[in-house]
């Protein structure tokens, strides 16, 4: 992809109008396409929720400007080139002001502004990750995946929905310099030093909630083990392989043949 399509109808997400171009540089493309796929890998993995949500993505060599899709999108209709451009206040840079999601700036751009290492910040309603919100002691290491995140899971109460600016700088401040975190009520979140990363450590957070409740519903008696132990698992996955390294590669060979339109 060499160059950017922009978006034509207010309000519409119409994948197959016709619309000016714009050349961006190599670093930009990439990042495009690497968040496409992860929108497309977060429908094919029930991880999104019809136009609702939202993953963005910094650009790369840029403090400020973010990349997400436009409201009325679906996830598996995102492709590099109709991703909008926004900045960390929500202002549409390219495209229409009524294509912005006010949410995806409220919950994301607090991160932004506190983080400049993260690159990609992942919010899902998935089913296990809504359920687990919804518990008072949140996610327990009852599996290795829940205790990839032992010590790096932060939670933010619930403020109803994210329309209000100012929970922006709540969010970031709970999160802190941790990667992963509960939205009591609400869903999850999740950051990355890149989009293979923040798509990772969603797709295990939401696996570890979802083996959770399975284990909770069964009604039967489970064992914890300790903090060492969940340290040291942590550290094992962590040091052995680290985030999406080796996940990602074979997720985009999964879309190259499924959905190969997505870095379009």
């Amino acid at each position: 992809m060499n160059q950017l399509r922009m978006p034509s109808r207010a309000g519409k997400f119409d994948p197959a109008a016709d619309v000016p171009v714009l050349q961006i540089p190599q670093t930009e493309r990439q990042q495009r396409a690497d968040l496409a796929a992860c929108y497309r890998l977060a429908d094919r993995y029930k991880m999104g929720k019809i136009i609702w949500n939202h993953i963005t993505a910094r650009v790369p060599n840029t403090a400020d400007e973010l990349l997400v899709f436009r409201l009325g999108c679906r996830y598996d209709e995102v492709t590099a080139s109709n991703l909008l451009k926004i900045n960390i206040a929500g202002h549409a840079l390219d495209g229409r002001a009524d294509s912005v999601n006010q949410a995806a700036y409220v919950i994301h751009g607090g991160i932004y502004r506190h983080r400049p290492d993260v690159m990609c910040v992942m919010h899902s309603h998935s089913r296990g990750g809504q359920a687990v919100s919804c518990l008072k002691d949140g996610l327990l290491p009852l599996s290795q995946e829940a205790m990839m995140f032992h010590e790096d899971l932060a939670y933010h109460d619930y403020e109803g929905i994210s329309d209000d600016v100012s929970e922006s700088d709540r969010l970031a401040n709970d999160l802190g310099c941790k990667n992963q975190m509960v939205l009591r009520n609400h869903g999850l979140i999740t950051v990355g030093k890149t989009v293979a990363e923040a798509f990772w450590r969603m797709f295990y957070l939401e696996m570890a909630c979802s083996l959770q409740m399975d284990v909770l519903s069964s009604g039967a008696s489970y064992c914890l083990p300790s903090d060492e132990m969940c340290r040291k698992v942590r550290d094992q996955y962590l040091t052995d392989f680290a985030p999406g390294y080796y996940e990602w590669p074979a997720l985009l060979r999964e879309l190259e043949v499924e959905a190969p339109d997505y870095k379009d």
